[in-house]
């Protein structure tokens, strides 16, 4: 069975009947679970020479046998870890651990080691810090941009402790697709770093909303700023485009209709002078350097 492009948020044919509405939702008696996956050649070749990843799958138990039916659902994302702290490591390796939807396929210390995991394993995500050895300043962001050239496949989330948004700008000065910048205090939400790793899986990005909240105020005691034509919603919706959110993303947040969202965001692209882009990742970037301009310039 095809391998669903988003595993962990959709039903494999022939999954159980479900009264989800559609949503995935697990009932009560399953549970996600990650299962083992053989791999040959030819079924290597077929997913893009994926090496053995285990499959994402939900388990169905069975209370008058006490037996359990699996449902494969697709194959769970292949993340490579970098941090060169080792607590800090081992803390993200049991984060990770708990997340089925997630198989962590390696774990380093410095750029070096990152690079040849990333040559052997071939996972879909990266999630580095910011600063490693050998020299302790960028390397996040150099792996993210010598694998923007050697695996343009593979997304890259950098943790960094550092809220200047200059260093965010480096990150997708190569492009913003399948790149995600967050303060490392997000690792205690759990949730904000799945996701995080979920979206530059699908080919998204993602940057922190502190650094996001930093640019739009610093932007907005600017002198004559084109914010200040902004309304109070037109601005909420330009923070949540700049942390790179869907429009159905920024609808649930804010509370709002798709199509209100759609006007908005129309509107913000106008006022602002900036070319309208579908690509969630384009809308980021562009919001960012019209953010940052004058007010952040460059390190």
């Amino acid at each position: 069975m095809a391998a669903q492009p988003n595993p962990a948020r959709a039903w494999a044919d022939g999954a159980p009947p479900h009264d989800d509405g559609g949503t995935g939702a697990l009932r009560a008696g399953q549970r996600l679970t990650q299962v083992p996956w053989p791999v040959t050649a030819s079924s290597r070749a077929a997913h893009g020479g994926k090496g053995a990843r285990p499959r994402l799958a939900v388990g169905e138990h069975h209370p008058s046998t006490g037996g359990w039916t699996t449902y494969v659902l697709g194959v769970a994302i292949s993340v490579a870890l970098a941090e060169d702290s080792l607590i800090v490591r081992e803390g993200l390796q049991q984060l990770l651990a708990t997340e089925p939807e997630i198989a962590l396929v390696a774990s380093c210390g410095d750029l070096d080691s990152l690079l040849a995991a990333v040559e052997t394993h071939q996972p879909d995500v990266v999630l580095t810090d910011i600063r490693m050895p050998p020299t302790g300043t960028d390397e996040g962001i150099r792996a993210a941009t010598i694998l923007r050239e050697s695996h343009p496949e593979t997304g890259v989330v950098v943790l960094s402790q550092y809220g200047h948004p200059s260093y965010a700008l480096a990150l997708l000065e190569n492009g913003s697709d399948r790149r995600a910048y967050l303060l490392k205090q997000r690792v205690h939400d759990r949730a904000e770093l799945v996701r995080a790793i979920r979206s530059v899986a699908d080919g998204g990005s993602v940057i922190d909303p502190k650094i996001v909240e930093e640019l739009v105020s610093a932007k907005a005691r600017t002198e004559s700023s084109p914010l200040a034509e902004l309304t109070p919603r037109e601005g909420e919706v330009l923070a949540e485009i700049a942390q790179g959110k869907s429009n159905t993303a920024i609808a649930e947040s804010l509370v709002l209709t798709k199509r209100a969202v759609e006007k908005h965001i129309n509107s913000i692209f106008l006022k602002l002078n900036l070319s309208e882009a579908e690509d969630v990742s384009k809308r980021v970037k562009a919001a960012l350097v019209f953010l940052t301009a004058e007010s952040h310039p460059p390190q």
